[in-house]
């Protein structure tokens, strides 16, 4: 692809406009995380540069994000002592994304079902809405997260700061209210940031404010750390590494349906990966694509990574001249926006429809939301992902079973061209088909043993069809050894017919077609025909009447 003016003159205006939109977002995430407005600035320069750079979405602007934000929050209070713990968590989540990437494992997130997803992203709208709540009424942030929050709530009404409370509702105002034809010029976040700071500097004063931000470049914030904590801080760097790459690849595909492009999910995990090690080097918050950041650099015009690098760069010369500027802003000015940034989160429009779902896919979404507000955001997602699996297997169950045939067929019918009376009786069916279609997995193994073992008893032969079988997995392997076992016990002989591709290696590495003579495994129903004559006449039976 050519780089022309075109191009420079949108990721220009891209990379200007989304970082206007980061720096009120990225003050507020420093200061909900517990780590200090300037922990989301470094966030924005380290992730949105590196991102940006080695990512695999052109268009997508990272930094801190709701959700890595609640999790830090969460890993600060019990999982690390110091700052250089905390980093050293961050860090390990960068390595663990890279190693991610590497394997090939970001293709498999768009797998997510959305239910999970609305589920899991509301949960984060409302724990950032509660936490926030107490910063709001012009009071310290209460240990215990969202739920720490909702129990010092009545407590927290009843001795609110009412000019921090005023400052914060004209803040919230002026972002709820800002004209739609003007957000394209000036962004909500920037204009509430703008006004609530002057109300609560010029109009009340006295209420609580940022205060001092480290000035100058961000200093190196590793130390060595011991044997036991590594061990420790596997959990809680694995909890980031899973939710920054769940968060950054949702927003590339928004990217991609706005884009009509098509974003490399490994390569951005290692890009997110990078990033997370940068900013826990120097002391930021994890970070990840941030959709509200990506979708306005997009509509500014940013298409490439230039437009990432410059906004990552125009943070950091904010940063570097006017931090002194940031300090006296409230926090209830910053409470107040990320009220307004939880709220947009919730899935407001799958919540209006949750009743028309169907039932396990609302169970699905209310669980999710559920266990990460009131629980927490692993229990979540890894609960929500449990329960949407098993109501997948419920559904795959009954469609499985609707591809399976079993019939008998009639020795009239079927052996027509045989005269012989040990082969033909004109009243018996003694040759069964077990005809299986499609995949067959884990979610109908267990009834097509109960479904198809009655047929093989009445039959003295049975051929199984594996012709349109595309796909068997272990346990639908392990029904096939079942059914054979079941043909062993009732002496029903076993033919085996259309089997190749990856179903036959399913099979042979399991050694599943072990007691299956060779001849008995054919390719085409007339083989089968004339095997089934065969054993018919080695067992020289023709006395056993089968139901016709």
């Amino acid at each position: 692809m050519r780089y022309d003016y075109h191009r420079l003159r949108g990721d220009f205006f891209g990379g200007v406009t989304s970082a206007i939109v980061a720096l009120p977002v990225a003050l507020a995430f420093g200061v909900a995380s517990g780590l200090g407005a300037a922990a989301g600035l470094y966030s924005a320069i380290a992730v949105g540069f590196f991102a940006a750079v080695f990512g695999g979405t052109r268009s997508q602007i990272s930094g801190p994000t709701a959700p890595m934000t609640v999790a830090m929050a969460a890993i600060l209070t019990t999982h690390s002592a110091t700052l250089a713990e905390a980093m050293i968590v961050v860090i390990m989540a960068g390595l663990l994304q890279i190693a991610m990437g590497v394997l090939r494992i970001g293709r498999f997130v768009a797998y997510t079902p959305a239910v999970v997803v609305s589920g899991f992203m509301s949960g984060i709208g409302i724990i950032i809405m509660l936490i926030q709540s107490m910063p709001f009424l012009g009071l310290p942030p209460v240990a215990g997260g969202a739920m720490g929050a909702l129990r010092a709530l009545p407590d927290g009404l009843a001795n609110l700061d009412p000019g921090a409370v005023a400052v914060a509702v004209v803040t919230l105002a002026v972002a709820v209210a800002w004209p739609p034809r003007l957000r394209k010029l000036v962004p909500p976040p920037l204009v509430a940031l703008v006004v609530g700071t002057t109300a609560g500097v010029l109009w009340i004063g006295g209420i609580p404010v940022i205060g001092e931000i480290p000035r100058g470049l961000p200093t190196l914030q590793f130390t060595m750390p011991s044997l036991g904590f590594l061990v420790s801080a596997v959990q809680p760097a694995l909890i980031l590494a899973i939710l920054g790459s769940v968060d950054s690849l949702l927003t590339s595909l928004v990217a991609d349906s706005i884009t009509g492009t098509r974003h490399e999910a490994n390569r951005e995990l290692v890009g997110q990966g990078i990033g997370n090690i940068a900013s826990g080097l120097i002391g930021g918050l994890p970070g990840a694509g941030a959709t509200m950041g990506t979708v306005v650099n997009i509509r500014a015009g940013g298409s490439t990574p230039v437009s990432g690098a410059l906004r990552a760069a125009l943070v950091l010369g904010l940063l570097l001249g006017l931090g002194q500027y940031v300090e006296p802003i409230p926090h209830a000015v910053l409470a107040a926006i990320l009220i307004k940034v939880g709220w947009d989160i919730i899935d407001w429009r799958m919540l209006a429809r949750v009743h028309h779902l169907r039932r396990e896919h609302m169970i699905v979404m209310l669980v999710t939301l559920g266990l990460t507000v009131f629980v927490d955001l692993m229990t979540g997602v890894a609960i929500g992902l449990i329960v949407a699996g098993m109501a997948h297997s419920q559904q795959l169950e009954s469609l499985e079973l609707d591809s399976v045939v079993s019939v008998p067929l009639l020795d009239k019918m079927f052996f027509a061209e045989h005269e012989d009376p040990a082969v033909m009786d004109w009243y018996s069916a003694r040759v069964g088909l077990v005809a299986l279609k499609g995949s067959f997995t884990v979610a109908s193994a267990h009834k097509l043993v109960a479904v198809i073992g009655g047929d093989i008893k009445e039959h003295e032969v049975t051929i199984f069809d594996f012709t349109n079988v595309s796909y068997l997995d272990d346990s639908a392997a392990m029904l096939i050894l079942q059914l054979l076992d079941v043909a062993e016990r009732e002496e029903t002989e076993v033919i085996v017919m259309g089997l190749s591709g990856k179903p036959a290696e399913t099979l042979r590495t399991l050694d599943i077609l072990q007691g299956v003579p060779r001849k008995q495994v054919v390719r085409t129903l007339d083989q089968a025909r004339e095997v089934a004559v065969a054993l018919l006449k080695k067992r020289g039976s023709g006395n056993r009447q089968l139901i016709g």
